[in-house]
This record gives structure tokens, C-alpha cells and sequence, in this order.
């Protein structure tokens, strides 16, 4: 599909796209990119989730458990378990699952390991792998004068952590739901982060990966939204999708220098 056909119109069920058109309903080009931080910027460190895994006995690839993340992922992203609960609560349902789908019988080895896992995650961040592409793609957009939001549901530590991976630099604003008191799909959260960076709702867009927390959340803000789909996974999804932040990149900088407001 061409990244220059528009797909901004709002999209019925059933009327699933993959893409990214060139401009958002009302005909304003996008220059300010609010982008998730799990899932998109970082992913969990599987090597060091192994590694404490077969610390308690239970054995498994990280290759195995990256291939397996994606789906623990969606089972999550239902609208009914994202209403009811809040995203710190998800964390241990989400590992839980990713175990799960790579085939480990859950029991007192996977809790204890989990549990260990859970104590680093709170004083450091377990996402901390940052995929190849995330840095060249944020110089590029930089460099053609992008503004730059992260905009996550994090757990305090996020700021300390974009900073410790090198990557602070290349945002203006960096929001962590903790220190908002607001998370996502909350659109109070878009909205403090459109204040913050002084942008449009309808010149801004939205990447995340989790259809029910950052899709529905941006669209509840005025905010045009693209899920991260890595693996394919939302095909009948009624929203626009990118199978990588370097392809959402690349439809955009296609376009050119003109995004005028």
C-alpha cells in the first residue's frame, strides 16, 4: 500500500488497514510523534529473564520467549481487563502468559522467578533492550524537525531509564503515568502531553502497541493513532498499522519537509 494514500477517515469495524496515510482527518500533516515506550522505543531484556528463570530451575531461550511476548500481549489487550484494571496490575499477568505461550508449566520456580524479576523491574526497569533500529529512526525524525514525545504507562522509573539508555536526547518530553497520576488509555494523559509540548491534537499521532491502551486512548483524545503490530497479529483491527516504528518513519519523512500546520 502506498504510504502517500490517506487512511485518516475514522474506520468502521471490519475495515481493518495496514499504513500510515499522509495526513490526519482533517487534511493537518503530523509534526509531533507521541510514542509508547514498551513495546516500541524498549523491549524486555529476555536474556536477563532467562537467565533468572534458569537461575530457579526452569529452562528457556530468550528467542523463545520474544517469539512468545506477542501473543501473551494481545490476550491482554481486551478492552473488559483494561477497563478493570491498571497497568501495574497487568505486568504479572502479562509474564505469566508470556511463559505460558512458550510452553513452561507455571509453579513455585516460575513464581519465585518472576518475583525476582518483579523487584528489578521496580528499581530499574526490566524493558531495557533497545531494538536497532529505535536510534537511527528517532536521529532521522530529529533531524527533520519531528517533535518527539514519549508517552507511556511506566512505573516512576522511566525517566531515570531513557536517560541511562541514551536515550533522553532525542525527546522533548518524556510522561510517566506514575508521575502524571493518569495512565493510558486515559486521555487526560494525551492531554498533558499536548500541553507539555505545545502541539495539535490534529497535527500529532500516536504509536503504541496495545489496541485497547493506546489506540483506543489517543482516538479518546482527538488523536490520530497507529499500533505497533510486530507480528501481525491485528489484521482485523479497525485502525491504521505499522509492522515497526522505522516504517512509520518512513512513511512519514516520504512526505517531505511540508507539514505545516
Amino acid at each position: 500500500m502506498s504510504p502517500r494514500k490517506s487512511l485518516g477517515r475514522s474506520q468502521g469495524a471490519g475495515e481493518a488497514r495496514s499504513g500510515v496515510g499522509d495526513v490526519s482527518a482533517n487534511g493537518v500533516r503530523v509534526n509531533t510523534l507521541f510514542l509508547d515506550a514498551g513495546g516500541v522505543l524498549i523491549d524486555p531484556n529476555w536474556l536477563r529473564i532467562s537467565q533468572v528463570l534458569g537461575k530457579h530451575g526452569v529452562s528457556v531461550d530468550p528467542e523463545v520467549l520474544a517469539a512468545a511476548e506477542p501473543h501473551a500481549k494481545k490476550e491482554i489487550d481486551r478492552a473488559a481487563l483494561v477497563q478493570a484494571s491498571k497497568d501495574a496490575g497487568r505486568g504479572l499477568m502479562y509474564l505469566n502468559l508470556v511463559l505460558t505461550h512458550a510452553g513452561i508449566e507455571l509453579g513455585s520456580a516460575t513464581e519465585a522467578a518472576i518475583a525476582e524479576l518483579s523487584d528489578y523491574h521496580a528499581r530499574y526497569n526490566l524493558w531495557e533492550a533497545v531494538p536497532e533500529e529505535v536510534v537511527p529512526v528517532l536521529r532521522e525524525l530529529r533531524r527533520a524537525s519531528f517533535g518527539l514525545v514519549v508517552v507511556s504507562n511506566a512505573n516512576g522509573t522511566l525517566r531515570a531509564h531513557i536517560e541511562r539508555l541514551g536515550l533522553a536526547p532525542y525527546f522533548d518530553h518524556v510522561l510517566d503515568s506514575s508521575e502524571v497520576q493518569v495512565e493510558k488509555p486515559d486521555p487526560r494523559i494525551f492531554a498533558i502531553a499536548l500541553a507539555r509540548s505545545g502541539a495539535r491534537a490534529e497535527s500529532a499521532l500516536h504509536l503504541g502497541d496495545l489496541f485497547h491502551v493506546d489506540v483506543m486512548g489517543a482516538r479518546a483524545a482527538g488523536i490520530r493513532a497507529v499500533l505497533l503490530d510486530r507480528a501481525g497479529l491485528y489484521a482485523d483491527y479497525a485502525c491504521e498499522r505499522v509492522a515497526s516504528l522505522g516504517e512509520l518513519s518512513r512513511n512519514l519523512l516520504s512526505l517531505g519537509t511540508d507539514r505545516g500546520c
